[in-house]
């Protein structure tokens, strides 16, 4: 079942994240289960709200390539705070494709 991951991580900076994203590689090595990405920074850190195949998915994604990254060779001691929701609908607007980045 399809799951909508919504995450919040107040230690992570857009450095980081750009850190993070530069050696993980997940836009070109997309992984598996994966199907939307959005990520954003507000007052309060970082913020991810996803599109998982699966939870197991995500969890297996975090513990092989988020967490020994981030954790691991980048040094960030705090954890997110992570949400599972099943996904009830999906609407992807026509023409709308690739990066949004800015």
């Amino acid at each position: 079942m399809a799951v909508v991951m919504s995450m919040h991580w107040p230690e992570i900076t857009p450095e980081l994240y750009d850190e993070t994203l530069r050696r993980i590689r997940w836009e070109q090595e997309p992984p598996d289960g994966a199907q939307l990405h959005t990520a954003w920074f507000g007052a309060d850190g970082f913020h991810v709200v996803d599109v998982w195949e699966s939870q197991a998915k995500c969890e297996e994604f975090i513990g092989t390539r988020i967490g020994p990254v981030v954790k691991g060779e980048l040094g960030v001691a705090g954890d997110p705070v992570v949400e599972f929701s099943p996904l009830h609908r999906r609407f992807v607007a026509p023409g709308v494709t690739g990066s949004g980045s800015g």
